[in-house]
């Protein structure tokens, strides 16, 4: 059985930084390309940052470009995002995807930009 598990989200002030971890379970890790998804309050799930199965290449959407960093253990099955000067419009559930053959999903982790 799958299991795709975040955790690491929470409250955090603007400036501030937080370490997200996706922990996968139940799949050959090393075979699967990860990436990390937000969705905020009203609007579309959007790709934040993704990384190539040997963590060799990774993409980001503009908007978090030298702020977050994509990052990934084989040997631990896990997955993480480094998030940086974080701003109020980063507050959204982030979701962790594994996907190979077929894709899985975490549950999400909230987090919430605020002073």
């Amino acid at each position: 059985q799958v299991q795709v598990v975040e955790s690491g989200g929470g409250l955090v002030q603007p400036g501030g930084s937080l370490r997200l971890s996706c922990a996968a379970s139940g799949l050959t890790f090393s075979s699967y390309r990860m990436s990390w998804y937000r969705q905020a309050p009203g609007k579309e799930r959007e790709l934040v940052a993704g990384i190539n199965s040997a963590g060799s290449n990774t993409i980001y959407v503009d908007s978090v470009k030298g702020r977050f960093t994509i990052s990934r253990d084989n040997a631990k099955n896990t997955v993480y995002l480094q998030m940086n000067s974080l701003k109020p419009e980063d507050t959204a559930v982030y979701y962790c995807q594994a996907r190979w053959l077929r894709e899985y999903w975490g549950q999400g982790t909230q987090v919430t930009v605020s002073s």
